[in-house]
């Protein structure tokens, strides 16, 4: 994975213009605290950029395959311990940004509304 925390921040950027005004949606900076530069949808993360790679929250069954194809690493919080519905792709990754995160968003947005 390539570090490029430049393209990491125009490519994030694509994404915050896309999902911004979709209902639910909290753009980076509105929220304080841990992942207050990420994406949102009814108050839970799905989008978020890390040391220059995008990071987002799919099943852990499409976080394996993306891994097992290559496409990705699991996102390690620096906690020693790669987590199983997180998902690293490096500013470089041949992934469609806009499609992960809309996988991302899917995701989480139904998750939220389960939670409630």
């Amino acid at each position: 994975m390539g570090s490029g925390d430049d393209a990491t921040t125009v490519r994030f950027g694509d994404l915050v213009d896309e999902f911004v005004g979709r209902d639910g949606v909290v753009p980076p900076g509105a929220a304080t605290g841990f992942g207050h530069e990420s994406l949102r949808v009814n108050g839970k993360i799905f989008a978020m950029t890390v040391r220059g790679s995008l990071v987002v929250k799919l099943p852990k069954g499409r976080v394996d395959d993306l891994v097992a194809n290559g496409d990705g690493i699991r996102f390690d919080a620096n906690k020693g311990t790669p987590m199983k519905e997180w998902l690293a792709l490096g500013a470089d990754s041949a992934i469609d940004w806009t499609a992960i995160a809309r996988e991302a968003y899917a995701f989480v947005s139904s998750r939220a509304r389960t939670d409630t």
